[in-house]
Parts: C-alpha cells; structure tokens; sequence
C-alpha cells in the first residue's frame, strides 16, 4: 500500500497542475472555537437576512458530519486578482466578478482533483465545497497554513494577499497534515477598518454581514435598500473590493492566470449609461457565464438606480 506521504505529495502537486496557487491540509475534527464565535454572531443578527446561515450548524462546525469518516480537510486557494480593473465611470463591481462564475470553474477543478485521486489510492470518500455549503472555509485555510485571517474577515498570505477563492475538500483519507497559520500580521493596521464604507467591519475581527455592501448588492433579494445606506455604497453595485484594496499585504497581489477569469469587455468598459440602457435579453447574453447573474436582472437595475440615487 502506498504510504501517507506519496497521498499527499500527489494531491499538491496535482493541485499545482490544475491551477490552485496553493494546497493545504488539515485534520479533520470538530471546531469547538469556530463554533462558539458563530453563533455570538448568528445571534447578534449579523448575518442579516441570510437566514441559511442559521442551517446546518453542527455542520459548519464538524466536517466528519459532511463526510462520515473524514479524516482530512483540503484546503485550497485560487487566485483571481485581474490583469486590469474597471476604467469606465460605469459602477464599480467587485473584481472576483470580472470573469466567469467561480463556482463553476472551481467546482471542475475539485472535481477532476478528487476523480484522479481516486484512480490513483482507490476508493476515497469525498466532497467538494465552494462556497456553496456549510464550511468554514476561511477557519480551515488558517488551520492548513494558507495565512491568517484578517481585520476584515479574509485570509491574508504574506506572499500573495487575498485577492483568491478558497476551496475545499474533505476526504476520509489520512494525509500528512501542515502547521495551522500561527501568526498574525495586520499589527496596528486599521485601514479596512477606517475605509468600509457602510462600517461593516468592526474591532475584534468582526464584520457585520448585515452592513457589508456584497450583502446588500447581492445577498439581500428586497426590491427596496434601506435609506440610511444611500450615499454610502460609493459606487459599488455588485460587491465591493475597499477592504482588500487598501490593505498593504495587496500590493503583492499578481495577476491571475486562469482563461476563466478573463474580464468581461462590459464590465471593463461600460458607462453607467449602457448599464441603464441594457435590456434584460442583452443581461442574460452577456453574463450567462458571470456572477453577476446571481443578482438577475431586476437586482442590478435595483443596485444601479440605488447607488445613482435614482
């Protein structure tokens, strides 16, 4: 039987091939720490309407109950930082949006990550999670050494930023495990803290879901945004991107080199007049492949008449 080592070596190095910038992996077991600070936050209402959050707690927290017999969580990390950014007066849109859907293109690549796994140990238990289902991804990418998590909620590397997707998979498969994350190197720095538009993002790392732009652009489905937000999503309508943008461990960030994630020519380049112009026809069209049909048509012509103050 081939040992636990060569498993491990064969799962990076077919990560690599497959285009993640980095693979790292962890023990799988219960997060008691994770847990208790999820649901502080579930009942201080900070997840807003995002009432699947309150699903599946004990699978948020346990990952052998996703997997029966798990034995290892997989972490990996793709970038998705762009060659160029937006240069239109159009509103602005959250840069993991510029390409095709994430999920689609991620969900490939674990797919054919697990699939060749399994012709080469034999039968191994597994699943795939992007984003999509109850993980705490961000808490498994610290505990397999992918970096720390930061101020503003995401998981900063020293060498790459965190301008990148997170997977996971877990498996029912023993591997060679790696050191969890152990420092932190936001020091002092509060620039999220001070540049959040709306105040999402609080001391303790903490960050208020319920405030966020992402979540009123994207999760909240109610035809009408609150009052008190207008004038405060700076011209985001799908996303918002201030919190990564200003953080200094960004200036190490390089452009992706996945095809999937080419930018769109509209996102780039259209003004906030073809944007009104568009027709639901020619939003089904463009963005078929994108995230941004997540929020339908009638969701980005809320956004657009909301951040215009229309």
């Amino acid at each position: 039987m081939k040992n636990v080592s060569f498993y491990t070596s064969f799962i990076k190095s077919l990560s690599t091939e497959l285009g993640f910038s980095y693979c790292g992996i962890a023990k799988a077991r219960r997060l008691d720490e994770d847990a208790r600070r999820l649901e502080n936050w579930l009942n201080k209402g900070m997840h807003g309407k995002m009432s699947y959050m309150e699903k599946y707690f004990d699978l948020r927290v346990d990952p052998t109950l996703l997997v029966p017999g798990a034995k290892s969580v997989i972490t990996l990390l793709l970038n998705y930082y762009p060659q160029t950014t937006q240069h239109t007066d159009g509103p602005k849109i959250a840069k993991y949006a510029y390409g095709n859907d994430y999920h689609e293109v991620i969900r490939e690549k674990l797919n054919n990550l697990l699939l060749r796994l399994q012709e080469t140990v034999g039968e191994v238990n597994g699943r795939g999670f992007v984003d999509s289902a109850p993980v705490l991804e961000r808490s498994w990418a610290q505990q397999s050494g992918a970096g720390w998590i930061g101020k503003n909620g995401n998981i900063i590397s020293k060498q790459a930023g965190s301008f990148f997707f997170i997977a996971t998979l877990i498996v029912d498969l023993e591997l060679e495990y790696d050191d969890p994350y152990a420092k932190d190197f936001c020091g002092s720095c509060t620039r999220c803290i001070d540049s959040c538009p709306t105040e999402a993002i609080l001391p303790g790392k903490v960050v208020d879901g319920s405030k966020c732009i992402s979540y009123f652009t994207i999760e909240l489905k109610d035809m009408l945004l609150p009052d008190n937000m207008q004038q405060r999503f700076d011209n985001w309508f799908f996303g918002c991107d201030v919190c990564q943008d200003v953080c200094p461990w960004n200036r190490f960030s390089k452009p992706n080199t996945e095809p999937a994630f080419t930018p769109l020519p509209e996102i780039l380049n259209f003004s906030t007049r073809e944007w009104q112009e568009m027709t639901e026809e020619s939003f089904r069209a463009i963005f078929k492949h994108s995230p941004l049909k997540r929020s339908k048509y009638a969701g980005i012509r809320r956004n657009l008449k909301f951040v215009k103050g229309g």
